[in-house]
């Protein structure tokens, strides 16, 4: 369900959205949408997470983004009309609100309010995609691991006192395209945050003991680099 104050959409915009399209439910593992695919739709998240990724040559996912609850997927090739430029796939259950790229259009136009979020929005994942990029040439991989679990830890998690539970299956494959690392070296890296009780895993699952302590590393490890 999506969590009032989170979503782009208000409630209202939401209703008016679903009169134009439709409200789908998908399967875990379905495939939204490829990279390169043609434009045509998008959709409002309104409950489950999305996976999404770009496929390098030699066929390994890198990571981009997680879509909760709220968020829009495929909005910037309704935007620019050119093809997707990510692959998404469902990694839970999921619902959304489906419409075409000419209603979305329609809808931004006569919604200036939320133009302005979706630029936002687009402005963040750009500053992201710049941070990411320049940590990749300048951190290790561990550092890499200890941030991206933090990052995913405090806008996923669920909070069990100190700790925080990270509430949707997360595979070594997923963190490692995320971080911009080999599997092995990412579960080498997970093995040391284990080791210095950082992080605990299980199939599929990762869990912060104790979140200040995961901060404190990261910021440990951001003053090191540029020492």
């Amino acid at each position: 369900m999506v969590k009032a104050g989170t979503e782009l959409l208000t409630p209202t915009e939401w209703q008016t959205l679903e009169a134009s399209g439709a409200r789908r439910n998908y399967r875990a593992g379905t495939v939204l949408f490829r990279e390169n695919d043609p434009g045509g739709f998008v959709l409002a998240v309104h409950s489950g997470r999305v996976k999404v990724f770009v496929s390098t040559p030699a066929g390994r996912e890198v990571v981009l983004a997680i879509k909760v609850p709220g968020d829009l997927l495929g909005e910037l090739s309704a935007i620019d009309g050119r093809p997707r430029s990510a692959t998404a796939v469902a990694i839970e259950p999921m619902q959304a609100v489906v419409v075409t790229s000419e209603v979305f259009d329609r809808f931004i136009e006569t919604h200036p309010r939320l133009a302005v979020r979706v630029l936002k929005t687009l402005a963040i994942q750009l500053r992201d995609t710049s941070h990411w990029t320049v940590e990749h040439q300048e951190t290790d991989v561990p550092t890499r691991v200890a941030r991206r679990v933090l990052y995913i830890a405090e806008r996923f998690g669920e909070h069990q006192g100190c700790g925080v539970k990270i509430s949707f299956a997360l595979s070594q494959d997923d963190l490692a395209g995320w971080v911009g690392a080999s599997r092995e070296a990412t579960s080498r890296a997970l093995g040391q945050l284990r080791n210095l009780g950082l992080v605990t895993t299980a199939r599929l699952r990762i869990a912060v003991p104790e979140l200040a302590a995961l901060r404190s590393y990261c910021t440990v490890a951001e003053v090191t680099v540029r020492s």
